[in-house]
This record gives C-alpha cells, sequence and structure tokens, in this order.
C-alpha cells in the first residue's frame, strides 16, 4: 500500500509530466487571483538542482514573462524546501501546484502568481495501470499501435543511453587504473569473460593483476598463467573440493602452478582475491573461472588482444578474431582442478564471441573515441551494433512477444536499458512508450 508521502510524490511527477507535455484541460488556466495564463512554451526540463522548468515563457494577464517555473504537489512544500532561503528561485515566474495552500515568495520577497494544473482523469487512470499490471511490460497492448518512427527514434535514444553508461563505467576503470586505458579495457573485458554470474569476481580479480609486473613475464605462458589462477585465489588448495585434492595433488601439475606462483607472488608482492567470490552454482562447465581465466591468459601472453588491437578493428569479423582463444593441454581435458572433461580445445562459441565484441570492443571503441573526441571510434561503435544479430535472451524475446521487432544488436541493447532503466524501476514518465500510453483518451 502506497504512503502518504509516495502518494504526494507520484503527483507531483504526475503535475510535472502534465506540464512538460502541455496537456492541459480545455478549460482556460488562471492565477490563484484570477489572471489568465497561456502557456507560449513550457521550459526545458532541469534534471539536477534548481527550478523544475527553465526559459519557460508564458502570459500572465496579457503580460509576457520569460523565466523558470516550480512545481509542487502543494504550494506549502515551496517552504518545506526551504527554496524561499534559495537564490536560484528569484528568477521563478510561476509556480504550478496540485493544490495551492498558501501564499510563496522569493528570497527577494517577490510574491509568486500560481496556478493550480489537475492531472487529466485519464492520465491518472492510465497510469495507475501501468503501476499496478502484473503483465510485463505493463504497456504492451499499445506496443503493436505504436509507429515505426516512435519505435525507432527510441530504440535509438535507448542505446545511445546504454553506450554512455559503459562509457562511464569505463572512464571509472581508468581512473581506477591510474588512468591507464589499456588497464581499463583489460578489466571491461575480463568483466565480460564472466558472461553475468560471474562478471563481478571477473572485474576484481583483474583489477589486482599488477599487468605492468606481468608484463615482464609475458613471453612465458606457463607464468602467466600462473599468476593469473594465483592472484583469483584458485591455486590455493583449499579451493579445491576435498574429493579432488589426492588427484589433483598426484598428478603434479597444480603443485608446479602453486609452486611458481608463491616465487612470483614474493618477487611482486601480490595479494590475491578470495577465492569464495567465485560462483559454480548452477554454471555451465565452460563457464567455469579456471577455463575463463586461462583463456584470459592465452589472450595476454600472445599479445593478441590489446587496446590497439581493438581500436585497429574495422570489422566485426577483425574484432571477433582478435578474441578467439583455447586453452593449455591440462585444461583441454579438465574444467578445474581433478575434475576431468572430454577432450576439448575449449575454444569460445561464435554466441560468446559476439557478446564480447558487443560487451567489450563496442562500448570501448565508443569510449576511447570519446575520450580522445575521435569521432569515427564512435561511429564505428554504432555500425559494429548494426552488423551483429540480436542477443537471444529473455528479454528480448519479452519484446519480441509484445511484436516489437528486433533488427540487430543494436536494438537488444537498447531494449536491455528499457527494461533495466525503465520498466524494472517503473519509469514509465521517462519513457516514450509510457508517454504514447497514458496521453490515450481511452
Amino acid at each position: 500500500m502506497r504512503t502518504d508521502t509516495n502518494q504526494e510524490s507520484i503527483m507531483e511527477q504526475l503535475i510535472h509530466y502534465v506540464w512538460k507535455h502541455k496537456m492541459f484541460p480545455l478549460k482556460p488556466l488562471k492565477t490563484a487571483d484570477g489572471e489568465a495564463v497561456e502557456v507560449i512554451d513550457s521550459g526545458l526540463h532541469n534534471h539536477n538542482a534548481g527550478p523544475d522548468f527553465f526559459n519557460a515563457k508564458v502570459k500572465i494577464g496579457g503580460t509576457l514573462w520569460v523565466g523558470n517555473v516550480e512545481i509542487h504537489n502543494k504550494a506549502s512544500d515551496w517552504y518545506v524546501h526551504k527554496h524561499e532561503q534559495d537564490a536560484r528561485y528569484n528568477n521563478v515566474i510561476l509556480h504550478v501546484c496540485g493544490c495551492i495552500d498558501t501564499v510563496v515568495a522569493t528570497q527577494k520577497g517577490d510574491i509568486l502568481p500560481q496556478i493550480e494544473l489537475e492531472v487529466p482523469p485519464h492520465v491518472m487512470q492510465h497510469y495507475e495501470e501501468l503501476l499496478a499490471s502484473d503483465a510485463y511490460p505493463p504497456c504492451h497492448k499499445i506496443i503493436p499501435g505504436l509507429s515505426r518512427l516512435t519505435m525507432t527514434s527510441w530504440l535509438s535514444a535507448l542505446q545511445t543511453e546504454r553506450l554512455e553508461q559503459k562509457t562511464k563505467a569505463i572512464a571509472q576503470r581508468a581512473e581506477a587504473c591510474d588512468g591507464s586505458w589499456e588497464a581499463a579495457f583489460f578489466v571491461t573485458l575480463a568483466r565480460n569473460y564472466g558472461f553475468g554470474i560471474n562478471g563481478d569476481a571477473f572485474e576484481q580479480w583483474a583489477m589486482c593483476l599488477p599487468l605492468q609486473a606481468i608484463a615482464h613475464h609475458r613471453d612465458n605462458l606457463f607464468q602467466v598463467e600462473a599468476m593469473f589462477l594465483g592472484q583469483a585465489g584458485l591455486l590455493n588448495l583449499d579451493a579445491i573440493s576435498a574429493c579432488h585434492r589426492d588427484e589433483v595433488l598426484a598428478d603434479g601439475y597444480f603443485s608446479k602452478l602453486q609452486h611458481e606462483y608463491l616465487y612470483l607472488k614474493h618477487k611482486f608482492g601480490l595479494n590475491p582475491i578470495d577465492h569464495h567470490l567465485w560462483r559454480f552454482l548452477r554454471l555451465r562447465p565452460q563457464n567455469f573461472p579456471h577455463i575463463r581465466i586461462v583463456q584470459l591468459a592465452r589472450l595476454y601472453a600472445t599479445g593478441q588482444i590489446s587496446l590497439s588491437h581493438v581500436l585497429d578493428c574495422q570489422t566485426v569479423k577483425e574484432a571477433m578474431k582478435c578474441l578467439k582463444s583455447c586453452v593449455t593441454l591440462y585444461w583441454q581435458t579438465h574444467y578445474s582442478f581433478g575434475v576431468a572433461s572430454e577432450v576439448s580445445e575449449k575454444q569460445l562459441s561464435t554466441a560468446s564471441l559476439q557478446l564480447l565484441v558487443i560487451n567489450t570492443v563496442i562500448p570501448m571503441l565508443f569510449a576511447y573515441g570519446h575520450h580522445i573526441c575521435k569521432e569515427s571510434l564512435c561511429e564505428r561503435a554504432f555500425d559494429f551494433l548494426e552488423q551483429l544479430r540480436p542477443e537471444n535472451n529473455h528479454i528480448v524475446r519479452m519484446w519480441r512477444d509484445c511484436s516489437l521487432e528486433v533488427a540487430h544488436a543494436g536494438d537488444s541493447q537498447a531494449l536491455i536499458q528499457l527494461k533495466n532503466e525503465y520498466c524494472d524501476r517503473k519509469n514509465c514518465l521517462r519513457c516514450r512508450i509510457g508517454y504514447e500510453y497514458l496521453k490515450r483518451k481511452q
């Protein structure tokens, strides 16, 4: 059940929405003093601190005013939020409220004109429907009737929004890596090697790898493997189940890796992550951390993958070739220490390579393009998305069930963004599909 505070917050959001989209009632708007109000321009929605709308144009009693607009559910919220003490609100020309329960004044002492703005009943009804619906997405019934232009423009905006979100994360990694974009690339790649379930653990692991130190041993794959597995905490005997320990110690491979790691650990002052961070429950054997880490070790040791290699890739095919990897001899017959498998090079599948291009290469092109102000890299990121087939996951299938066409990976990335940032958060008031749903008269 919604609290009164939540209800007031929802009402304020809806008044915001009605003002922004000019969903005004047919009857003339008037101030509390009875002066006629004509809204010429509702202004630019401000998502930061300060008045809600900038540079609005409003005629009040025949006089044109240009300035800011503040919106509240109740007029008295002006004082609750202490706007009368804030100079940023001195340029407010109109106070828009659901209920006028008091006179309001600016810091300068100016009494502000106020109007009561009602939320149209159909908007309120449809918004309540969206919040209460058990169906997912709640707007599903209108999607088949939306124009191609509406959906194309919205998906394009969501695609960019998602890339910008990933750019921010990559930039933060670069900052955490003392400004090294090369290291940020490796951390991003490692995170995506977790393929979801172990993503956080892979990122934490990659952040504790001293890549500059490891670079001195790059020509020795066994040493790279030892450092990679050791820093993952997987060369700790406690990380091996009791039923396999005798076998593991008997075959000698584990002990050799462990001995090599202990030497390198002492040499470089290494601190591994806790092996308990790795998740194995309901994990397919080919996604076991051991396999993914060994694949990354080979990529790193051979110099096959680096930021410069990624930036040089002109096609998706070239990018996928860069990411191809396999495992060393022991791992061709094992998924983890002591757990045997059929003989296999354990190469990444085409689907996995495509996911790595989508989640690593493309965001890196976009992020680094922004960083060095090279538009061609950003454009290549979008080109790659349109060249790749859409992902086949439950989110994409859900939207396809709603009769939404998903043409390429750019569309599937947009739909993931839509679900994560709008549907899951009940952020229908910021969604263009939500707008189409709310504005319906029936």
